[in-house]
């Protein structure tokens, strides 16, 4: 009743009126003001030593549903509006999506901060409060245009603080804003996200989809996640962006150490730095720089910053490690430029390998090289991904530092890819096993008890049932696409990029097709779904998405083979989308060319919502097929040992590989056939053709034949109900093991060794 009465007395003084009386909007409104008095009041998790995570992006998702569960409230809220005449889940969908992230990595960051919460622990995040975010993708003529994605409105869970910093450049200095959010563990107390700004931002200049004035630093600093970098302004306009986000989080740092009285040569002691990817490297020598200021040596400065900074790997790909050329630098942050210089004779001290130096023979800094030497810990995400970065990738670093490297697996936080996003799975495990899975998730293994009892394996496929014509439902209301919720749902949703290898699984939907055009049914009716965004410039992962929609045409157009197959590509895939799409998944897509794929955790949220894994092994591919077997889980493709291999030798020609076999060219050339070209742009298909036939950097061509048929072979496994509902269990059980609570107490224990 405490609750009711207010909620009832706060939509009295936002809206003199009843919650009954009130809009949809004026209820959400009138429950997110309670909701954020609600977190106001909740204890700020202290201890003596904290872990800040330095951040470029924080795909944090909407929050209201979220937080409702972590203050334990969610089924009282519900009770009240649906007396009042109100759907909470209808509530809920008002809320704007903070436009905070990308993609994996920035998700990852903000399970990390619930799971650093939920235990307890002292540990904020750092990062940039960005107004348009990534963009808002849209499609038009089977191709993706870029439009802005405003996410702050008058109401938000963003609280200004009186907090504010000057960050200097070479010819000015810009005074930031912080906003805080909180984050609030589950059934516990909060910890920050802070987020710097600066009140100049101006959202209007942005013209001609996401086009804009990218050397007016004043109006467009905090604009937009990852701005375009294809020119030179970009990339600059990059390094301001970070530069910003660890000057603004090291004088914060450094200005709670003064309040708390502790020497400022005790830093280490008390604080930890987690540098997740290189954007926020440049927090090294910006920490140096003000400790000098208060009047420590460089040695000492050097000294203490490398026992108080660890750093995150999550890429094997040498193009995603940054590299700033040194002019820019020099051009825009030149009080580091010194600091940098020194580090890398220091650097050079202790290895005269040319692949280790901070700053290379064409005047180029590596970030992740800076990270590493002044870093005390460097971790990947999976033990395959650790593995490689020792053995190739990292080697060199490796023999240097062999006892800073560590693997830490990432994680998902289970209250929000499964109590937020499939209540009725959530309930059905609660029933089965209890709920302390929800605060330890191996738990879960208890689900293995069930294996051979029939009511569960029923009300388990019920279940995904259920979740699947409820996404037909948003599919049709979102996108105006019928799809059969009786077909499977085979799922691809991720970042576009050519490892992820979108372009193999268009290769399998032409062979489909094809194959359906000459009468061969399939085993059974398949939809598949894409959810991606291709970065701006990004031309070939914009000619996929091409692709995928003009397949989508051809296909919805034909009734000889709709019934059967459907292709739907999704608009905008974000934390909202993905929320409804994982928890309907039959057939999780993990396609990655092995070796390339650090981790992911999309094929873990579909796991634990009682998925199947279709991929190679590679990233936390290799984990989940230890955990769950090889008869619950599809493995195809070469391992990447030999992937490794063909790199080294640059012995992989696909041409060579399509002469030897003309059905994969008949696949291939199907891009470029008449039916495409006349749904589609020629130009576009024609570059993609040429890729595959070309270059095919990341092998789809080598791996297709045995992903058709790993595919043709689930799809008939499929419709064995009750087998395929013990694969869906055996997944659920081992889910555990990826719970992000896991993930934070290893890097507790083994890094941050918070008191």
């Amino acid at each position: 009743m405490e609750l009711e009465k207010m909620l009832e007395e706060k939509a009295q003084q936002l809206f003199n009126g009843t919650l009954r009386d009130l809009t949809d909007e004026q209820t959400y409104i009138t429950l997110l003001s309670v909701v954020k008095e609600l977190l106001a009041d909740k204890k700020t998790i202290e201890g003596e030593r904290k872990v800040y995570y330095f951040s470029a992006e924080f795909l944090i998702g909407k929050l209201m549903s979220n937080n409702l569960i972590n203050l334990g409230i969610r089924k009282e809220v519900k009770e009240i509006l649906n007396k009042n005449g109100k759907s909470l889940s209808e509530i809920e969908e008002i809320e704007n999506e903070p436009s905070l992230g990308n993609g994996g990595l920035g998700r990852l960051a903000a399970c990390f901060l619930d799971s650093i919460a939920t235990l307890g622990l002292p540990g904020d995040g750092i990062g940039l409060n960005y107004h348009l975010g990534l963009f808002k993708q849209e499609f038009k003529d089977n191709k993706q245009y870029e439009t802005p994605n405003p996410w702050i409105g008058e109401y938000s869970w963003l609280n200004k603080t009186k907090k504010s910093y000057m960050v200097e450049y070479k010819d000015f200095c810009l005074k930031s804003t912080l906003y805080d959010i909180d984050v609030l563990g589950y059934k516990g107390d909060k910890n920050k996200l802070h987020l710097f700004d600066i009140d100049t931002v101006d959202e209007s200049i942005v013209h001609d989809g996401i086009a804009f004035d990218k050397e007016n630093l004043l109006k467009n600093l905090t604009l937009f996640l990852y701005p375009d970098d294809s020119d030179e302004d970009g990339k600059k306009l990059r390094v301001y962006q970070q530069y910003f986000m660890v000057s603004n989080g090291a004088q914060m740092i450094l200005e709670d150490l003064k309040r708390r009285k502790i020497p400022l040569t005790e830093l280490d002691k008390y604080v930890c730095i987690q540098i997740n990817d290189t954007h926020p490297s440049l927090v090294i020598p910006e920490l140096i720089r003000l400790l000098m200021k208060e009047g420590l040596t460089f040695k000492k400065c050097v000294q203490i910053v490398s026992r108080t900074c660890a750093y995150t790997n999550h890429t094997i790909l040498a193009e995603a490690l940054e590299k700033w050329p040194m002019y820019y630098l020099e051009e825009i942050v030149p009080q580091l430029v010194p600091i940098i210089e020194a580090l890398d004779a220091v650097a050079n001290e202790r290895s005269d390998n040319p692949k280790t130096a901070i700053i290379d023979e064409n005047k180029l800094v590596h970030m992740a090289s800076m990270d590493i030497h002044f870093g005390f810990s460097i971790n990947g995400v999976a033990a395959i991904h650790t593995d490689i970065l020792k053995q190739s990738e990292l080697k060199d670093f490796y023999d240097l530092y062999p006892k800073k490297f560590n693997n830490k697996t990432n994680g998902i936080t289970f209250r929000r890819w499964l109590m937020d996003c499939d209540e009725e799975l959530t309930d059905f495990i609660d029933s089965l096993i209890g709920e302390d899975y929800k605060t330890d998730a191996d738990e879960l293994t208890k689900l293995r008890d069930y294996l051979n009892d029939h009511d569960a394996l029923t009300r388990l496929l019920d279940i995904k049932q259920t979740k699947k014509n409820q996404l037909a439902k948003v599919l049709y209301d979102k996108e105006g696409i019928k799809v059969d919720p009786e077909s499977i749902f085979d799922i691809q949703i991720k970042r576009l990029h050519e490892y992820k290898r979108q372009q193999m699984n268009v290769l399998y939907i032409i062979y489909q097709y094809l194959q359906i055009k000459a009468g061969h049914l399939p085993a059974h009716p398949i939809t598949c779904i894409f959810g991606a965004k291709a970065a701006p410039a990004y031309i070939l992962a914009k000619d996929i998405i091409h692709t995928i929609l003009c397949l989508q045409q051809i296909i919805d157009a034909d009734p000889e083979v709709s019934p059967y197959l459907k292709v739907v590509m999704v608009t905008n895939y974000n934390v909202t989308y993905a929320e409804q799409l994982i928890p309907a998944c039959d057939l999780s897509e993990q396609i990655s060319l092995a070796s390339k794929e650090a981790s992911g955790t999309g094929n873990m949220k579909m796991m634990l919502n009682g998925a199947v894994t279709i991929g190679t092994d590679d990233g936390a591919n290799v984990e989940i097929h230890d955990l769950v077997g090889d008869k619950n889980i599809y493995i195809f493709g070469i391992d990447s040992d030999t992937v490794i291999k063909h790199y080294e030798k640059a012995d992989y020609h696909p041409a060579d590989v399509l002469a030897k076999d003309p059905e994969l060219k008949k696949l291939v050339d199907f891009i470029v056939s008449d039916e495409m070209v006349k749904v589609g742009d020629h130009e576009c298909l024609e570059r993609l053709h040429h890729d595959l036939c070309t270059k095919d950097w990341f092998m789809a061509l080598i791996d297709a034949k045995d992903y058709i048929e790993t595919k043709e072979r689930a799809i008939k496994d499929y419709n064995d109900r009750y087998a395929w509902a013990k694969k869906m269990l055996i997944n659920i059980s081992a889910a555990g093991y990826f719970s992000s609570d896991r993930t934070i107490r290893q890097y507790n224990e083994d890094i941050w060794k918070l008191k």
